[in-house]
């Protein structure tokens, strides 16, 4: 799944490619996910301009002309791709954006689960890269819910999924499995900064690395998340577990808070 950091180069590269051109046509080819009809999202979008594309949590938002607004959430595995001559009609797509132009883009999706929303709710949830320590804090002091799980919910934070969730944790040295509230004041501010620091550092490690192009997730430089990582940077055997269903990496650098 596209986390934060992957969803952040995302709309750079949209951005750098598409902004201020306008959308000569919306081919869409599964509807069941979205909030209006086919023809409602066409009649929104088809003949605007798009103004920026901007990262909300773990979605896309694509900024048109007269205030329309289309979320794009992929998750487990959509992904976007560039529509050229050779590649008019991607396998498993699900919309592909034509622009006037003759350049465009498409959202695929084996699954036919990526969600794309007209005029999305705005939410009061902070983003994980917006939120401040003070917020941070308080919400660890309240939850008795183990850490990782907390990081996840995307009603408290906004944009970690599980990667990320296993690699800011590692990156503070504090357990998957401590309880939020149990975790000190002087770990949870480092907790923060090693949240704000991989997040920043992934974003930089994966725009060297796609360049212009909308190539799919990058996990490479990953130190602790991956089913092929036997060991972490300082030595430590990395272990599995399953937490709330979903497979947890760590070691035993990492201090429990119970």
């Amino acid at each position: 799944m596209a986390e934060l950091p992957d969803l952040t180069v995302f709309a750079k590269t949209l951005n750098k490619r598409f902004k201020g051109k306008n959308l000569e046509r919306l081919e869409i080819k599964v509807a069941k996910k979205i909030n209006v009809t086919g023809k409602e999202l066409k009649t929104a979008l088809e003949g605007e301009k798009l103004v920026q594309v901007t990262r909300e949590g773990k979605t896309l938002q694509l900024h048109f002309s007269k205030d329309q607004v289309l979320g794009i959430h992929l998750m487990l595995r959509g992904e976007l791709v560039l529509l050229d001559q050779e590649n008019q009609e991607p396998k498993f797509e699900i919309l592909g954006f034509h622009f006037k132009d003759g350049t465009g883009f498409a959202v695929v999706d084996l699954q036919k689960m990526a969600t794309p929303t007209l005029n999305p709710e705005k939410t009061t949830v902070p983003d994980a890269l917006e939120m401040d320590l003070p917020y941070f804090s308080s919400l660890l002091a309240k939850k008795r819910t183990l850490i990782k799980t907390l990081l996840m919910d995307q009603h408290m934070i906004r944009g970690i999924g599980n990667s990320y969730a296993d690699e800011i944790l590692w990156h503070a040295k504090i357990s998957p499995f401590s309880v939020a509230k149990s975790i000190p004041e002087q770990a949870v501010k480092k907790l923060f900064k090693s949240l704000m620091l991989v997040l920043e550092k992934a974003i930089d490690e994966i725009s060297k690395e796609n360049g212009d192009e909308l190539t799919g997730e990058l996990r490479d430089f990953m130190k602790v998340h991956g089913a092929k990582i036997e060991k972490s940077p300082t030595g430590a055997i990395i272990k599995s577990d399953k937490i709330g269903g979903r497979t947890t990496y760590y070691t035993d650098e990492q201090e429990i808070y119970s």
